[in-house]
Order: C-alpha cells, then structure tokens, then sequence
C-alpha cells in the first residue's frame, strides 16, 4: 500500500505517519528529507521555507513510488502533487487548535497565519480534490486521542477505502 498523508503544517502528520509505519511496518519518507537528500528546491530565508518545484518533486516521488509498495510519504505539498498512490489521508484540526500547536511550535506570526488561513478555506482539501481521485481521499479530524486516529487510519486501510473511511 502506498499511502500519502498530507495537510496543513501543525496538523500532525509527522506524528501520525511515524505512529502508522510502525504498526504497520512500513518505511517513512518525509518531503522536506526527501527534496533535500534529492537537492530539489532552494530555502528562501525571507519565507523561512524550502521553495520546491513541485513537478520536479512529485516526478522524483513517484519514481520512488513506482519500486516501493509499503511506504508512506507525508508532507503538506503533497495536496499539491500527484502521486501514485493507493489512498491519500488528509488531516485536518479546528483553525484554532493549528493555531494553537503553530504558536507552540514558535512558529513566526506571518507562518502561523497563513496557515490558519489555509485550514479555514481548505486549501489543502481543494487541492487533494484536483490532483486525486475522489475515492482515494479521506479526510481525518485528527483532534481527538491520537491512538483512535491512527487506529481508524489502519483498520481502513485493511478492510479497503470504501469499507474504512467517512467520507466528508
């Protein structure tokens, strides 16, 4: 099974993915990790972020994708990409709780939000919509125990995407 877990920054997908992986043996592959060993994309200091093209991404990952089956890759551009993937999980949380983890995190206020605002209009969920296909996309409220999250991830993943997920 090849799994993307995307979302916007704050939403715990590093977390989630980890936690995944390891129950169910899988390697992980984070963007960012992935785009530096692979040197795609520059940092631009002023945006405090590595500016990816995304083409160049989503053509080197799917190369990946093509020789790996029990993977999965997380990131927040991959709402952006088009990934061969079995299913894409898009985590979601409540603007105010991101806003929350962002300022914890010491995020900069103009990072914070922008991505605030990001979440409240769905840009990662508009996005996912275009660039997968719709039975592939499960949306996640992952504001509750983060066990119950990843047990649901898991147990969808075993009885198949339409048996496993709500759809929203």
């Amino acid at each position: 099974m090849r799994i993307i877990i995307t979302g916007t920054p704050g939403t715990g997908k590093s977390l989630v993915a980890k936690l995944l992986a390891k129950k169910l043996e899988y390697k992980v592959i984070n963007e960012r990790d992935f785009c530096e060993e692979k040197k795609i994309g520059k940092f631009d200091k002023q945006l405090q972020e590595l500016v990816v093209p995304l083409g160049k991404m989503a053509r080197e990952m799917n190369k990946l994708l093509k020789k790996k089956k029990n993977i999965i890759i997380e990131g927040h551009l991959l709402c952006e990409a088009k990934l061969n993937s079995d299913i894409v999980v898009l985590l979601r949380v409540s603007p105010d709780i991101l806003e929350e983890r962002l300022r914890a995190r010491h995020y900069p206020e103009f990072k914070i939000q922008d991505n605030v605002l990001c979440e409240g209009i769905d840009y990662c969920k508009k996005h996912a919509q275009r660039n997968y296909a719709k039975q592939k996309i499960f949306e996640m409220q992952n504001n509750k125990e983060l066990k119950k999250t990843i047990a649901e991830i898991a147990k969808a993943i075993k009885t198949g995407p339409q048996k496993g997920f709500k759809r929203n």
